[in-house]
């Protein structure tokens, strides 16, 4: 029986470190283990650092192929140009998506002349991707699946990343011509899935990041640790690592740290993005001294560097909640972290997190009660409420669990050599949850 032949469409790939890239390429990767024929468009690595990454400086205004065995399977990479803006704002993304919505259109018609892929993957943002995987089978006859990371149109609406109503408009009409055409449709939360199911009137598979459990798990030398990076043991450790953008709304952590002056702690903010100069500017302004920056840290030390921590934050803003889901969560939950989760009441990462107990919740945009929920943090024990994080990882986000119960979903698996054997009578049951 012939190996079935997947296509996906998106604009983050590895060798980014982070975020949709990062989950691209491990979808990717298990896919073709598990003898499926894969292939990608994507754009030269960039994010979350908004520059083209080395060694592709040089490559990244024209079109490449790149090619990698798996387990004796090929996995061909076809790396598009596009427009990256050094300072993201609304109109600047706007013009990125579509720049590299273009260059993929040409890349994906040279594809129609190849053998067909039996399954096209559009993962967004950019949502303008879907178009693409509905010209594909209309022409090929390929499965359209069209897999929802971000709430991309709804975000820079309410964020007012976008103003322009008749452009709203535009971009609402071509989202719903993707949704109608699409054959399968999922996403990573359940309160995404509600609102996409509102647009949409059609089902919508739950589709959850995962983490690798085995790579990140608990560590108990925390002292030890916090001394491998600089850090005193007496001193307690309050992390963000992640992307720093304007929905995270990071500015609450200096005026936290401005506020919980009288305590040993040291907060560390870790990453790369767009926002994280006005950060700088902001803590200078505070005179802070009990706050330090540090850029992405390698995959190698990931683990340790997240069991340094003794308390976690998972920062959005009100109006991005339920529109795009936190992307480091899952790991913190994996290594027993104890997290602090800004989620409004109303929300399925509230939901979750309380129905679990497993993580702290305070409501967005509450500087008092995001200082008050810190401060006890550092003060008490939450013994139990790691050990709750960890389980829930073991339990449902392992990428085996998460992938396979997506493959039945999708009915990929109907031909399939390999997975057969693996999918449950009935799918999972899994909590939704993102990563």
């Amino acid at each position: 029986m012939k190996k079935q032949r997947i296509l996906l469409l998106g604009g983050n790939y590895i060798p980014e470190p982070t975020g949709i890239g990062k989950y691209n390429g491990e979808m990717i990767d298990w896919l073709s283990k598990e003898g499926y024929e894969c292939a990608v468009i994507t754009s030269y690595p960039y994010y979350p650092y908004w520059k083209a990454q080395p060694p592709y400086e040089k490559k990244s205004f024209w079109f490449t192929r790149e090619e990698a065995l798996v387990h004796d399977t090929r996995i061909r990479v076809y790396r598009c140009p596009h427009y990256i803006p050094k300072s993201p704002s609304g109109l600047k993304r706007i013009l990125s998506d579509l720049s590299f919505f273009i260059s993929s259109f040409f890349q994906l018609f040279i594809l129609l002349f190849c053998k067909k892929f039996d399954y096209v993957i559009a993962v967004v943002p950019p949502f303008q991707l879907g178009l693409l995987g509905v010209f594909y089978k209309w022409i090929k006859g390929a499965k359209f699946i069209y897999h929802v990371q971000d709430l991309q149109i709804e975000a820079a609406k309410e964020l007012n990343m976008i103003s322009s109503k008749l452009l709203l408009k535009l971009m609402f009409g071509i989202e719903n011509i993707i949704l109608k055409k699409a054959d399968h449709i999922s996403s990573i939360s359940d309160g995404m899935i509600r609102k996409i199911v509102a647009k949409c009137k059609k089902p919508v598979i739950s589709f959850p990041n995962w983490v690798d459990t085995a790579a990140f798990h608990p560590i108990s030398r925390k002292s030890v640790l916090k001394q491998q990076f600089n850090f005193s043991p007496a001193e307690k450790i309050v992390l963000y690592s992640g992307a720093i953008g304007e929905k995270q709304g990071l500015d609450a952590i200096l005026y936290a740290a401005q506020e919980l002056r009288d305590l040993p702690v040291t907060f560390v903010i870790c990453g790369s993005g767009p926002y994280k100069e006005k950060l700088h500017a902001l803590m200078t302004k505070l005179q802070l001294q009990n706050v330090t920056f540090l850029p992405l840290q390698p995959k190698e030390k990931f683990n340790e560097f997240l069991n340094m921590a003794d308390l976690h934050l998972v920062l959005q803003k009100r109006n991005a909640n339920d529109l795009v889901m936190p992307s480091k969560l899952s790991t913190i939950l994996s290594v027993g972290g104890l997290a602090l989760v800004t989620a409004p009441k109303e929300s399925s990462l509230y939901e979750i997190i309380s129905r679990h107990e497993m993580g702290i919740l305070v409501e967005p945009e509450d500087a008092a009660a995001l200082t008050t929920s810190i401060r006890k943090a550092l003060q008490e024990s939450f013994g139990s409420t790691q050990d709750n994080a960890r389980a829930f990882a073991d339990e449902h986000l392992t990428i085996n669990k998460v992938l396979c119960k997506f493959l039945y979903e999708v009915r990929i698996t109907k031909k399939s050599l390999t997975l057969v054997k693996t999918i449950p009578e009935e799918p999972i049951k899994a909590d939704l949850l993102s990563a």
